[in-house]
Order: C-alpha cells, then sequence, then structure tokens
C-alpha cells in the first residue's frame, strides 16, 4: 500500500517530480565531476609541477663551502667532500621507491675554454663544467631490474637546440646560452677544455637555455666531469623529483615527538619529509634538502584547487537543495486536504512524514544515478580541456552521490515536513 501511495503521487504530478529529479540531477552531476577532478587532481598537478624540476636536493652532510664567484665554483677540485655514484641505485628501494620519478647527480668542474671572440680576454674564458646525465640507466639492488634516469626525468622542460650529449660518449656537450654568445660557440664546434692538468676535446651538440646557472656553463656526461676532475664513480650534489603529498601541520611535526602510530602514519604518507628521511636511510652520510619555494609553491596550489573544487560541489547541492525546498513547499500546499484525510483516518505523523520522505528519496536515487552519468562525462571534458587527460572512473563515487543526493533531498524537505507532521487535520477538512 505504501509503495502504491507513492506511484500515485508520481502519476498525478509528473512535471513537478520531473523538475525536482531535474534539479537534483544537476546539482548531482556538478558534485560528481568536481569530486572526480579534485580526487584526480593532486596526481595530476603533482606530474605536471614535475615538469618544471627536482624538488629534492641531496648534498653531503660535510662538505666544504662553495666559493662562487660570478657563478663560478673557484673550490680545488679535490676539496669537499662526495658521494658515490655506485649507491644511487637504492634510490628506487625506499618504500615510496613509485613516487621517485627521477634523480641527477652533479659533478661541477672548473674548466678554461679557448675563444676568438673579441669579447673574451686573452682568447681564454674560465667557465663551469657540470657534469651529469641526461638518460642513464642505473641498476636497482636485489634484482630490480635498470631505473632509466637523468635530466629528462628531473627537467624535462629544458629545451635544447640541436640535441642532447649521449651519456656514452666521452667527447659531447651541450653548451648554454648566455655562454653561447659570449664566446661565440656554435653546435658542431669541437671545444677545448682544460682542467689543470687534463685535457678533453668536446663537441657541441647543442645550445642549452633553462634561465639558471646552466645558461652561462657546459654540460657533459658526469664520466667526462669525473675524468677531468680526478673523481670516478662521484658526484657533489644530486636533485630527485618525488611525487609528494601537500605538507600539512601532521608533517611539520618533529618525527622524534610522535608515538609509534603517528610515526607510522607518517612514515607512510608520501610527504616530501618523509621521503627525505627515507633516502637518508638508503644513503648514509647525505643531507636531503626540500626546495622550498618548490615544495611550498606545489602544496599552495594544491590546496586552493581543491578547495576550489570542494566550494563548487558545495554550491552545487545548495542550489539543488534549495529547489527541492521550493517544489516541496509547492507539493504540500496543494497536498494539504489529502494529508488532513490521511490523519484523520488514523495515520499516525510518522508514517505520513515517511511517505513524503520515500517520494523524495526516489527522485534523489533517479536524479543521483543520471547525475552520476552525467558528471562522468563532464569530469572526462574538464581533464581534457584543463590536464590533456581524462581523470579515472572511480566507481566508489557512485555511493558518495547517491547518498548526497538523498541528504540534499532530506534537506530541502525538512521544513515542509514539519509542517506536513503538525498539520491538525480538523480545521482543513471543515474549509477552514
Amino acid at each position: 500500500m505504501f509503495v502504491r501511495l507513492i506511484t500515485d503521487s508520481f502519476a498525478r504530478q509528473p512535471r513537478r517530480k520531473l523538475l525536482t529529479t531535474a534539479a537534483l540531477a544537476l546539482g548531482t552531476a556538478i558534485a560528481t565531476a568536481t569530486l572526480t577532478v579534485a580526487l584526480d587532481v593532486g596526481d595530476r598537478l603533482a606530474r605536471e609541477f614535475r615538469s618544471l624540476g627536482a624538488n629534492l636536493l641531496v648534498t653531503p652532510e660535510q662538505d666544504t663551502l662553495p666559493l662562487e664567484i660570478g657563478g663560478v665554483d673557484y673550490r680545488p677540485v679535490d676539496s669537499g667532500v662526495f658521494l658515490s655514484e655506485a649507491e644511487l641505485g637504492k634510490l628506487k628501494t625506499i618504500f615510496w621507491r613509485n613516487n621517485v620519478i627521477g634523480f641527477a647527480p652533479f659533478l661541477d668542474v672548473p674548466v678554461a675554454v679557448s675563444s676568438n671572440s673579441p669579447s673574451v680576454p686573452n682568447g681564454v674564458l674560465r667557465t663551469t663544467l657540470i657534469g651529469t646525465w641526461y638518460r642513464h640507466n642505473v641498476p636497482v639492488p636485489s634484482g630490480g631490474g635498470a631505473f632509466s634516469t637523468g635530466l629528462s626525468s628531473t627537467n624535462p622542460g629544458w629545451q635544447v637546440q640541436g640535441r642532447w650529449f649521449s651519456d656514452d660518449s666521452d667527447h659531447e656537450a651541450v653548451v648554454g646560452a648566455d655562454l653561447s654568445r659570449r664566446a661565440g660557440i656554435r653546435i658542431g664546434r669541437t671545444l677545448p677544455v682544460v682542467s689543470g692538468g687534463s685535457t678533453s676535446q668536446l663537441l657541441i651538440t647543442g645550445i642549452i637555455s633553462t634561465g639558471g646557472q646552466e645558461d652561462d656553463a657546459i654540460l657533459a656526461p658526469l664520466a667526462t666531469a669525473q675524468r677531468l676532475s680526478g673523481k670516478p664513480g662521484q658526484y657533489r650534489r644530486l636533485l630527485v623529483s618525488a611525487l609528494t603529498k601537500p605538507e600539512d601541520a601532521f608533517s611539520q611535526r618533529d618525527p622524534k615527538s610522535m608515538n609509534p602510530a603517528e610515526f607510522d602514519r607518517w612514515y607512510c604518507s608520501p610527504y616530501i619529509s618523509s621521503i627525505s628521511r627515507q633516502i637518508q636511510e638508503q644513503l648514509p652520510g647525505v643531507n636531503v634538502r626540500p626546495i622550498r619555494q618548490v615544495a611550498e609553491g606545489e602544496g599552495q596550489i594544491l590546496s586552493r584547487v581543491q578547495s576550489l573544487m570542494w566550494l563548487v560541489t558545495f554550491a552545487a547541492l545548495l542550489a539543488a537543495a534549495l529547489a527541492v525546498a521550493a517544489t516541496a513547499g509547492t507539493t504540500v500546499l496543494e497536498r494539504t486536504a489529502e494529508v488532513a484525510l490521511m490523519k484523520a483516518l488514523g495515520a499516525r505523523r510518522r508514517l505520513v512524514g515517511a511517505f513524503f520522505l520515500g517520494e523524495q528519496w526516489f527522485m534523489a536515487i533517479v536524479g543521483g544515478l543520471l547525475g552520476y552519468l552525467g558528471g562522468l562525462g563532464l569530469a572526462h571534458e574538464l581533464g581534457q580541456r584543463v590536464f590533456g587527460v581524462s581523470p579515472s572512473t572511480r566507481l566508489i563515487l557512485l555511493p558518495v552521490i547517491l547518498g548526497l543526493a538523498a541528504a540534499v533531498a532530506t534537506a530541502g524537505s525538512l521544513l515542509p515536513l514539519r509542517k506536513v507532521m503538525q498539520l491538525d487535520p480538523a480545521p482543513v477538512l471543515r474549509g477552514e
């Protein structure tokens, strides 16, 4: 009988019911789209940020202070502490190894190059040769295979005119755009490079422009820098690019002050601080520092984008609730006599309230299903336009959306429902 009453009410007032269902479908469609994008936006933006550069700097824990003049490090080549290249494969064995998308070691060597440019006095120019990897295979311990990494992973946004050097070649290099203009260095030229008693003839394969110190330096394979400096198998600093979770108050706590449960939660979360600790555990004797300008900027942008998504979701659901309230209020006014008759025949207040709530929940289920399907299409369009990639479909959102639709329908019906339950049937049946 209860189900029959509800179905009869839909047959007698189809337009108002369709309007309520459409309002719920529209609100839940927007909620589905924004929630789908919000759940996916963290990973998407994190990967986009990683194209801008690394977010972790690894250096020896005890090292001499750099002596830089005009961007050139004038420390003796053999001064300071160096790190072993053979240990780098251990970075892919930490707990969050899949979040480490790339790393590149660096070894800076002061060099002198010959130049015929009139702007170079005595025809000799002092600069820095930066030894690194562009795309290098690193063996991973314990049968982990090989991991391809280098500047192609940590700085994929760097553009080079010509081509990058080959890591397997000991006689290729790329030169910074500023150094190229100042010294008149062109692609295809063989450049003699002198460091101490070592000399190397480098074929310039490209000109790079990064907006940083690399614009006034020479970039060559790490093996070349190691040979010129007499430091085989060693490097001085390491840049690591890792996907991280934005920092919050919990991530900024001192791990020493945490109890075991809190420490496990912190250690098993991809915070930049927890990944830094895991790197230090695998590479003893290093100091790992987040590149704060990058990490803090990422966290602020992610937080603001996610806050915007939640705000749009709330606004859409609020608009749907107001639409439900308007149609529910009109329905109650039109069906006052019907409610009064039900009460006069002995229907309890709870039964009358359940009857009206049943109508709203039925429309919520239908509207929620339609909204979920429409929201998936809207999320696909948003993902393609903003990130160029569609967000993944999350079935876990379906019960969430249906629950939100039911909550919105209930919230919009509270005031009309209160009037229904408090209605005195006698005056209504007398026509007063």
